[in-house]
């Protein structure tokens, strides 16, 4: 065997654990696009400034049986100003009483545990209705959001149509969403201990947490590479349908939101951690 040939055979032999690792590196690499994070997973808070409220409207009106009833989100529950517990439309009850001819507190309780204390106060032209809430959350934070209402029709005094025009909170939620085996979603609100383990198949999964009824789940599919859809359904009924989508920089996620039933769309901006 002459020089020449052994030199040739020992290329050959580096040209093909060449290619081979090539093709491995490729495979790896591929590999690691397809099992890569989507764009929506992370941990995001939210932005009260940057999210916008202002379609939600809630109704309370007054029965001639000498109930009032609040209507929200295309939800309806009765009750009377009497500091006793009412049934409410999100699975609690409601507690309300009179402070004075233009406040009320409203109590909200699950399993008879207090989740928030709600003080609504007419402004002194009575145009305006803001609800001060207070609370702690699962994880110990305290909980104080202000919504502010302008009357739409309605008056005197609580009766009426009101729309919301400003919302503070000084704890906002944060969301994480975690990719869990090959085809499914681990959605959190971490402050409130709620945690929904889905699919991504469009079917309807439960959804668990200290400060939710019993009957709540979710239907997850996603809608491109920055897009998630999201139907949520209290007792097998559709309740409302949401929208997330991460900007083109991954830096935000938008939650854009409207209740079945009605048309009032909600958006609430989220900031990645």
């Amino acid at each position: 065997m002459d020089l020449l040939s052994g030199r040739r055979k020992t290329k050959g032999a580096h040209d093909m654990r060449f290619h081979y690792l090539a093709g491995v590196f490729t495979i790896a690499a591929a590999t690691a696009i397809a099992a890569a994070d989507p764009p929506y997973a992370g941990k995001w808070k939210m932005n009260p400034a940057r999210s916008n409220f202002g379609e939600l409207t809630v109704v309370y009106e007054q029965l001639p049986s000498g109930e009032m009833q609040e209507t929200t989100s295309g939800q309806s529950y009765k009750f009377k100003v009497d500091g006793k517990d009412y049934p409410d439309h999100f699975g609690n009850t409601a507690a309300w009483k009179s402070l004075s001819s233009t406040s009320w507190e409203r109590t909200l309780k699950l399993k008879g545990k207090v989740l928030t204390t709600d003080t609504l106060t007419l402004s002194p032209d009575g145009k305006s209705l803001t609800t001060d809430s207070k609370g702690t959350k699962p994880n110990g934070e305290t909980i104080h959001d202000t919504f502010v209402f302008e009357r739409v029709s309605g008056g005197p005094g609580l009766a009426g149509k009101w729309k919301a025009s400003n919302m503070k909170s000084s704890s906002p939620s944060l969301l994480e969403l975690a990719p869990s085996g090959s085809d499914g979603l681990t959605f959190k609100i971490v402050d409130m201990g709620l945690t929904c383990d889905s699919k991504l198949d469009g079917k309807d999964y439960p959804c668990t947490g200290p400060t939710l009824s019993e009957g709540w789940t979710v239907a997850l599919v996603t809608s491109g590479l920055r897009s998630l859809n999201m139907t949520i359904k209290q007792n097998g009924k559709d309740f409302y349908k949401v929208v997330y989508t991460v900007s083109p920089d991954g830096k935000t996620l938008t939650e854009s939101g409207t209740a079945t039933g009605t048309d009032e769309k909600i958006k609430v901006v989220y900031d990645r951690q």
